[in-house]
């Protein structure tokens, strides 16, 4: 994806201030052999553009003074009620040098998996995303996960998932496998319901209506 900055000369929290009033998001680019750049971005564009999936996980195209460069969106800052984009951090790619990022998992296939078409499955998406480690040529901008072949009992884990060629996931903590999907039985909507006609128990013989007790013998 590509998007036009501008160079900003002036910085400080009332510059940044004066500067979104006009429409304008204050930004820095980072990184590389080069000294940190002070940036803005029209708004609104940078507004629709965050809203894309690609946008944050992809290499973007900087368009800036009729130069390009390729950079990395690393932080926003939006206010906390307002929509607002207060801030915006950029680094610089080098081709040379491998990339540490987040990239979305799609997943395809749930569908036709045995566990979902006949076994009174779903598929829990665990994990949404991945980190991975490759070099800035083989970023994918998403990663595909093929869960057709899921049925009742089974789990998809880290190690089982295909990725692109160059691209190493990177995982946190001790667990070094984690599970990305999880199949969880649904309870049968139409399950038999417990017989309301239950056998009572044997109730005590009754008397007669109205009936009266007999009457004692007369005394002589």
């Amino acid at each position: 994806m590509k998007f036009i900055a501008f160079e900003r000369s002036k910085h400080g929290t009332g510059a940044s201030r004066r500067l979104r009033i006009t429409g304008r998001t204050p930004g820095i680019v980072y990184g590389g052999a080069t000294e940190p750049q002070l940036i803005e971005v029209d708004h609104n564009a940078l507004w629709h553009a965050l809203k894309k999936e690609a946008f944050h996980s992809s290499i973007l195209t900087m368009e800036m003074g009729g130069a390009e460069s390729a950079v990395l969106l690393r932080d926003v800052q939006v206010h906390p009620f307002k929509q607002q984009i207060l801030h915006i951090d950029f680094q610089r790619v080098d081709a040379s040098t491998k990339l540490h990022m987040k990239v979305p998992l799609h997943f395809v296939g749930d569908d036709q998996s045995p566990a979902i078409k006949t076994e009174g499955c779903i598929a829990n998406h665990v994990i949404n995303e991945i980190d991975v480690l490759c070099l800035p040529a083989d970023l994918p901008e998403f990663v595909q996960v093929d869960l057709s072949g899921l049925r009742k009992g089974s789990s998809l884990h880290l190690a089982e998932i295909v990725l692109p060629k160059g691209v190493k996931a990177v995982t946190h903590g001790s667990n070094k496998n984690p599970v990305v999907v999880s199949v969880v039985v649904i309870a049968a909507a139409d399950a038999p319901a417990a017989d309301a006609t239950t056998e009572a128990a044997p109730a005590k013989p009754a008397g007669k209506a109205g009936a009266k007790p007999a009457a004692k013998p007369a005394k002589k």
